[in-house]
């Protein structure tokens, strides 16, 4: 695939918004959602003065920068083959897959036990890619990310106040000849969402990522969400194992879903930022996981102490 080489630039907002798009709900729009003949304004610091800071996402990683860290072992999932029901609202800007609490996250270096939130997804447009990481400037089709919140907090306005209060895996696609074999019942709910909220029954997250066992290499980098307000608060896991999608899967997608203006969904991502300081680690293929916890909570002790400097 060809790499997309991509600015450092940020969001575009609708601060002022053109009456026509006076029934727009949303705080702020990609570039792409509007729907008048004006475009979303430049980001204002006053409105979202994080989205400014030192420590943003997504990141360009460049691989022969990384730092290998033995010390970093493998997740443990909890309740990614439960079958459950799963609701998805379009938010405006994206849609969003609500996951209920039973599926659990633990392991990975990360200091305690999350609980998911949420998936959703980023996507360019006709056959452009549209993940917000990248690879040695290398942008890939589309890019999975799920949402954790560390415990005891009770949601994520109350996790953004801890360093490491979310924990966000990021899965990459790279596109194949042959169909994901259960991607159409996500992109048959994307198609349902416009303005309203769908549900996928008897869904399983195991269906759509692998096992734990099988994703032992990721990269690893402290940083923020990649939407308004941006808090800084994220202990990020970009995992190097791609998962699939087919052309016609991607065409689909981007066929289907709508901005709430009635837009295609499509370039939904953030560009990359700038790394400003922070290193990014790899984890050690297949790295044991032995020895004291608090040598694993330390793990991220350490990735964390390199941003407070």
């Amino acid at each position: 695939m060809k790499a997309e080489r991509i600015s450092t630039t940020l969001f575009g907002l609708n601060k002022d918004v053109p009456e026509c798009c006076a029934f727009f709900p949303a705080q702020w729009c990609y570039q792409s959602q509007h729907s008048c003949d004006d475009t979303c304004r430049g980001e204002t610091p006053s409105q979202f003065p994080s989205c400014g800071g030192l420590r943003q996402s997504p990141i360009n990683i460049v691989t022969s920068k990384v730092h290998v860290n033995s010390a970093l072992p493998p997740f443990n999932f909890i309740g990614h083959t439960n079958r459950i029901n799963i609701t998805v609202e379009n938010k405006g800007h994206s849609a969003h897959f609500a996951l209920p609490q039973l599926v659990r996250l633990m392991g990975g270096g990360l200091p305690g036990h999350y609980r998911a939130a949420q998936f959703h997804f980023h996507w360019g447009a006709n056959g452009r890619p549209g993940s917000e990481h990248t690879i040695d400037g290398e942008r890939f089709p589309m890019e999975l990310h799920i949402v954790h919140i560390k415990e005891p907090y009770g949601s994520l306005a109350e996790a953004e106040h801890d360093m490491a209060g979310i924990a966000l895996l990021a899965f990459l696609f790279e596109e194949t000849t042959a169909d994901h074999p259960h991607l159409d019942t996500v992109i048959a709910a994307l198609g349902r969402v416009y303005m309203a909220s769908t549900t996928i029954p008897n869904f399983r997250l195991s269906d759509i990522i692998p096992s734990a066992q099988e994703l032992h290499s990721y990269y690893r980098y402290v940083g923020s969400m990649t939407t308004p307000g941006c808090e800084q608060a994220v202990a990020w896991t970009v995992f190097l194992r791609t998962l699939s999608i087919s052309s016609r899967q991607l065409d689909a997608i981007v066929q289907q879903c709508r901005f709430w203006t009635g837009q295609p969904m499509i370039d939904i991502f953030r560009p990359t930022q700038p790394l400003d300081g922070r290193v990014v680690y790899r984890s050690k293929a297949g790295a044991a996981l032995t020895g004291p916890i608090h040598l694993w909570f330390g793990v991220l002790s350490v990735v964390l102490g390199t941003i407070i400097h």
